[in-house]
This record gives structure tokens, C-alpha cells and sequence, in this order.
């Protein structure tokens, strides 16, 4: 009986235990769901800081760029980057991408098959490794791009009541959350009066009107149910109390706590300058502003986008892709806010908006930047007006450095309607002064190519001066300190008068000096020598090496031009700047290239490039002479060189084998170690490629602005 028992026990025992990990091995078969991701996929466009996704097949190819070694600037295709790390090969898999914080330099390398170029700065990097989930971190399912559509590849579809909780309670949810942000930005700038403290908002499923200065429940795609606390909205008075001269002032219902203030303030600027104006902010009339992905769109925009009535070219001689930041803070008031409105609308107007002219968008800025409508919204300049008239102010600080850091990373994306060949323009609208720092800011967007102008309306007094957080701050954000960039106007009153000379400078693309990259913004004349020594395959070589510094300029007709020379003991114009405007084309002309063989005369080969390439260089252009050779000249190069660096040409000299070093430095601009190269052989050219394009870029970027 006994060992009945004690057998029974042992094999229930059994069964649990068996029991128990069978449960442990079908919790651990559980998976992840890993997203896929096409070739030409960058870092930057998802906004995920950390994710694990999947590569397909064949994204090792050039095309897909690839910036630094081991970390990698966030423009770099994220499957490319990996199998350059090593983490995937070309028939791709599964890598684990975090973001991490921007570099001030990124090294080029080859490694894996794949050809890095190098950069001299970036605004966000990135790590990969091996696709396995790190422990205690939670991967998306779902990728959020920054497009503000949230993607998921193969994943099941939503169910219908979902996408409905997004459209038809976004504008409930969007008007009583700006209203709640008022009131949170009225208490936090007037300390001095303490406020009620809000309870925890959650989410309902019924859409609230919103019709009193209470805060109604909000709705928002969150699963809970609890009720919101009540808050008095705060009148939109002075947004910068003590700081700021005084503004419109709101007859909508304050807070008890801070009507002694506005009343004062209102009173005071009524008697010193004449300019109180009953103007009320009908806080609860607001319209959605709010992102739906927290990206820049409004949540009506962006599951409700507008039609294109009717699309025009608009005007062909003003091609620009154009940026407005509207000052929608409390310190505008309401009727300043209308005139900015129509200011808006009359520079659309004479802009002549078109799909082969000026785009136009609109990003408004207080406390936070939001979008308005990006460049792809509107096509014609009747469409763009009636959007800007129904634009709502947002209320809350200056906050210009924000909104331009914004800007940068937001708003200029292919997926925004950003053309590329067509400049960046922001133009910074502000009433008296920011109320944050701009020159960080400024400075990433003027390197990230945007050209900045400022229009300041009303600037600060002499003696309100000492309340200006950021002194000379528009002389600090702009590209040149000429005054071409910056428009200052007296009153809101006189904006109208600077429509027209406003549009005359954004659509003046030649002077347009921040758009001017390192990559788009040269005439670059290659002097190769074509002599005996050489011989066919290492001209050959030579050739692959001009082409690979080639391609990765942005050639056009208005970006980076491409001339070259051979020579021996004569001279040989192969090519002209004008000659070819594509890059395609411009790398078929150098495939072309017969071998000519011959004497090394370079000094003569340097007059003649600077007579016949660099002479007919445009003026916006930095003139780029490449001298690649391979033996010591049987002339002198000195003379010629210091002509050709006189002249303005930015001289290169790669010199191999048999080349004379005193000579490479003669040829090669100030200071020669950055300007001169030397390698043992021909087929060890290609390692410098990476880092003449890097110098070429740290000596673009580091001349001065002003």
C-alpha cells in the first residue's frame, strides 16, 4: 500500500513537472513580430529610438548611402549601414537600431562591401547589432515614420471603430486639450499666484462639446475611463509678464487669481502707448492643432487631407520650397494675429504658388511648433489663402529656437513634398523678441542647408532691452549680417509694406547662400595625367577614381559642375562645366576618356586648366582643382599653382609612386597636409576618396558666415 502511494506521488509528480515546461516552452515560442523595412530606408525617417526590424534581401548597392563606421549618421540606410557593420550580408535579416545622440564627425570606411563616406556633422546617430531583443526593453510591432503615418508591414488591419475613435473625436479631444494647455501655461509664467492643481485627465469614448470655461472630458485613443478635474482657462493676457511690452489684451474670463494682473497691464499700456484694443481670444473656439503622432500634422490633416482643387506651375523663375514660423503667442493678441494672417496670405499671393514654382507651408509656434500644412497641401496660391484664413492662434511663449529645431528635423522631408533640387526657405516671423535661444538652432538648420530670414515686428525698446533673452539674435540665426536676411518693421500695422521686397529676396536663389552645401555648390576640374609612365590600366584606374569622387556631389546646371583636363606634354579639354548637367551623364563623359600617353608637363597642364575650366566658373561657385599624377613634372608647377590660388582656386593634389612630394605641396592649397595626398599605387587610390570629400565638406563648413 505503501509504495502505491509513494509511486502514486512520484508519477503526478512527473506529469507537473512535464506540465510545467511544456507551459515554459510555449511561452518562450512566443515571438516577436518583427516589421520590414525596404533598402533606402533612413534612421532619421522612423521615429522609434529603439526597434528591431527586417531587411529584405539586395540593399547592398551605392545607392543606398551610408555615413560613418560603427556609429552612422541618422540619413544613412539602416539595412545598407548594417551589413557594413558586418551585423547582416546582402541577402538580409534582422537588425536592432538605437538612436543616439549626434556627432560632430563621422568616418568613412570600406568594409563588408559597402563604401562609407564620412561627414564632418550630423543632428542624430545611430548603433545597429544583432537583431535580438535586448532584455527589459519592449519593441514596437509597428514603426511610427516620421511622415506621422504609423506603418506596420503584414500586420492584421484595424478594426473599423478604431480609426474612427482617431477621426471623429480629434476634434473634441485636440480643443479641450489646447484649452487645458492655456491654463497650464498661465500658472506656470505667473508663479507668483498659485493655481488649482489639475487631476489626472483620462480618455472617454463619447465625444464632449466643448462650450464653457471649464474643462470638459477629453477624448483620446486610450482604453481607461475617468472623469477630468475641472480648470479655469487663463484669459490669453501677457504671455511675458515683466519681459515683453504689452499686447491686446483678451475680454474672455480669467482666473480670479490673475485678473488684478491683466487688468493692470492692459491699463498701463492703454496709457503709455495707446494700443489696448478690446480684443477677446474665444479660447473654446479653437480648432484641432494637436498632432495625432505628436510629428508636426494636425490630426484633421492628416486622416482628412485636403483636396487639390485645381494645381498650377506657378511661377518657374521663383522655385523655392518655403517655410513660414507664425508667431501665434499670447504677447500678438487677437488682432495682430489677423493682420499676420493676411500678411501670409498676400505674400502666397505674390509668391504665385505652383508645382514648378514656390511651395509654401505654415508652421505655428508658442510654447510648442505645430504644422499647419506642409508643401504638398496646397498647389496654388487661392487654396493656400483660405487655408492661412482659417488658421486658430495657439497662445503660449516665443519659442523661436524650439520651432526652428523643429523645422529642421520635421519639415523638409520627401514625405512633407520637400523637391530637393529646390532651396530651403524659413521665414521666422516674430512679435518683439524670442523667449528662448535661437543661435544653436539657427546654426544646425543653416548647415542642414536652410536659409533662414527673419521679419521682426515692433523689436524691443531701448529700455526693455535688459528683459531680451538672447541679445542681436536675429544677427546670431541669419546667413549674413548684410541685412539681406532680416526685414525689421515698426508696427503690425505697416507689414503690409514688406510683402514685395520680402518675396523679391526669398525667390533670389543666387543669393540664397545657405542652401550652397559642400556637395551642390562647386565647379570641380579634374587635371589628370595622362602620361607614358602611367599606362592604360592605371588610367583606367585613375578614371574610377575621378568617377567615384564624382558621384557623390549633387550635379545640375544650379548645383556642383563637373570639368576635365589631360595632359602630357600637351593639354586636352575633355569636358567643360557646361558640358553635362547630370550626374549620370557627367559619369558616362569620364568612362569615355581615351588614354593619351606622353611627357608630364603639369605646370603648363595647371595654366591651362585655370584658362580654359576655372575662368568660365560661375561666381556663386567655389572653384575646385583635383591634380592627380604620377611623376615628377618636367616643368615648373610653383608659378602656375600660386596663379591658380590667386585666382581663387582650391587646389588638390594626389600624387602616386613616382610623384614628387615637393611638388604635391607647391600644387595643393594652404595648409598642404589637408590638401595633399600621396599613395604607393595605383590601385590604393580609392582609399582616399572618403577623405578628400570629407575635407572638401570641414573647410566648406568651417568658413565663416558672416
Amino acid at each position: 500500500m505503501r509504495a502505491t502511494v509513494i509511486a502514486t506521488f512520484f508519477g503526478v509528480f512527473l506529469t507537473c513537472t512535464y506540465t510545467a515546461k511544456e507551459a515554459t516552452k510555449k511561452t518562450k515560442k512566443a515571438k516577436l513580430y518583427v516589421p520590414q523595412i525596404d533598402c533606402d530606408v533612413k534612421a532619421g525617417k522612423i521615429i522609434n529610438p529603439e526597434f528591431i526590424a527586417k531587411c529584405p534581401p539586395g540593399c547592398q548597392d551605392v545607392k543606398h548611402r551610408v555615413y560613418g563606421t560603427d556609429i552612422y549618421a541618422s540619413f544613412s540606410s539602416v539595412c545598407n549601414a548594417a551589413i557594413h557593420s558586418g551585423i547582416i550580408d546582402n541577402t538580409g535579416g534582422k537588425v536592432l537600431v538605437q538612436k543616439v545622440a549626434g556627432h560632430s564627425g563621422y568616418r568613412g570606411s570600406f568594409s563588408n562591401g559597402v563604401r562609407s563616406l564620412s561627414l564632418p556633422r550630423w543632428r542624430e546617430s545611430f548603433l545597429v547589432s544583432e537583431g535580438k531583443p535586448r532584455k527589459g526593453v519592449t519593441y514596437p510591432s509597428t514603426l511610427e515614420y516620421s511622415s506621422s503615418k504609423s506603418t506596420a508591414v503584414k500586420s492584421e488591419p484595424k478594426k473599423p471603430e478604431q480609426d474612427l475613435k482617431g477621426t471623429k473625436s480629434a476634434d473634441t479631444a485636440n480643443t479641450s486639450e489646447k484649452a487645458s494647455d492655456q491654463g497650464d501655461t498661465a500658472r506656470k509664467e505667473r508663479q507668483t499666484t498659485p493655481g488649482p492643481t489639475p487631476g489626472t485627465e483620462m480618455a472617454t469614448t463619447t465625444p464632449t462639446a466643448t462650450t464653457t470655461t471649464t474643462e470638459p472630458s477629453t477624448t483620446v485613443p486610450q482604453p481607461t475611463t475617468a472623469p477630468a478635474a475641472p480648470r479655469a482657462t487663463a484669459a490669453p493676457a501677457k504671455a511675458r509678464p515683466g519681459l515683453h511690452r504689452g499686447r491686446d489684451m483678451g475680454s474672455s474670463s480669467v482666473h480670479p487669481a490673475y485678473a488684478s494682473v491683466v487688468a493692470a497691464a492692459a491699463r498701463q499700456v492703454q496709457a503709455a502707448q495707446g494700443r489696448g484694443q478690446n480684443t477677446a481670444m474665444e479660447i473654446d473656439s479653437w480648432k484641432p492643432g494637436l498632432s495625432l503622432f505628436d510629428t508636426g500634422f494636425s490630426s484633421k490633416e492628416e486622416l482628412n487631407p485636403k483636396p487639390l482643387e485645381s494645381i498650377s506651375q506657378g511661377n518657374q523663375n521663383c522655385k523655392v520650397d518655403l517655410s513660414f514660423l507664425m508667431d501665434g503667442s499670447w504677447s500678438i493678441g487677437k488682432r495682430r494675429f489677423q493682420l499676420q494672417k493676411r500678411f501670409l496670405g498676400n505674400v502666397a499671393q505674390a509668391l504665385g504658388i505652383g508645382s514648378a514654382g514656390p511651395l509654401m507651408g505654415i508652421v505655428q509656434y508658442g510654447d510648442d511648433p505645430s504644422t499647419e500644412f506642409n508643401l504638398k497641401t496646397y498647389a496654388n496660391s487661392k487654396d493656400l489663402r483660405n487655408a492661412i484664413e482659417k488658421i486658430q492662434q495657439k497662445g503660449g511663449l516665443s519659442n523661436v529656437g524650439k520651432a526652428l529645431s523643429f523645422v529642421n528635423k520635421n519639415f523638409f522631408l520627401d514625405a512633407n513634398g520637400n523637391r530637393g533640387g529646390a532651396p530651403n526657405v524659413v521665414v521666422v516671423m516674430v512679435d518683439g523678441w524670442p523667449t528662448d535661444r535661437v543661435e544653436e538652432a539657427s546654426r544646425l538648420a543653416r548647415e542642414s542647408g536652410i536659409n533662414i530670414f527673419f521679419v521682426t515686428v515692433e523689436a524691443a525698446a531701448q529700455s526693455e532691452k535688459q528683459n531680451v533673452v538672447e541679445p542681436n539674435f536675429v544677427d546670431k540665426a541669419v546667413c549674413r549680417t548684410s541685412g539681406f536676411y532680416s526685414i525689421n518693421v515698426p508696427s503690425w500695422f505697416s507689414l503690409h509694406k514688406v510683402v514685395q521686397p520680402l518675396v523679391k529676396r526669398v525667390c533670389d536663389t543666387e543669393r540664397l547662400a545657405c542652401s550652397k552645401t559642400c556637395l551642390n555648390a562647386a565647379d570641380i576640374g579634374f587635371v589628370i595625367d595622362g602620361s607614358s609612365s602611367v599606362g592604360t590600366g592605371n588610367f583606367r584606374t585613375v578614371l574610377q577614381f575621378v568617377a567615384n569622387i564624382s558621384k557623390e556631389f549633387e550635379i545640375s546646371d544650379t548645383d556642383t559642375r563637373i570639368g576635365a583636363v589631360q595632359y602630357t606634354y600637351e593639354q586636352r579639354l575633355e569636358f567643360s562645366f557646361d558640358k553635362y548637367s547630370t550626374k549620370q551623364d557627367v559619369l558616362n563623359a569620364i568612362k569615355r576618356i581615351s588614354y593619351w600617353s606622353g611627357g608630364t608637363s603639369t605646370g603648363a597642364a595647371i595654366s591651362y586648366a585655370s584658362e580654359q575650366l576655372f575662368s568660365k566658373s560661375k561666381p556663386n561657385k567655389r572653384k575646385i582643382m583635383i591634380l592627380i599624377t604620377d611623376g615628377r613634372s618636367y616643368d615648373d608647377v610653383s608659378v602656375p599653382a600660386m596663379a591658380a590660388h590667386q585666382n581663387g582656386v582650391i587646389a588638390y593634389s594626389i600624387g602616386v609612386a613616382w610623384a614628387a612630394p615637393d611638388e604635391l605641396e607647391a600644387i595643393a592649397s594652404d595648409p598642404a597636409k589637408d590638401h595633399s595626398f600621396f599613395v604607393d599605387d595605383f590601385d590604393n587610390l580609392y582609399r582616399y576618396v572618403n577623405q578628400l570629400i570629407q575635407n572638401i565638406c570641414t573647410e566648406f563648413n568651417s568658413q565663416p558666415r558672416n
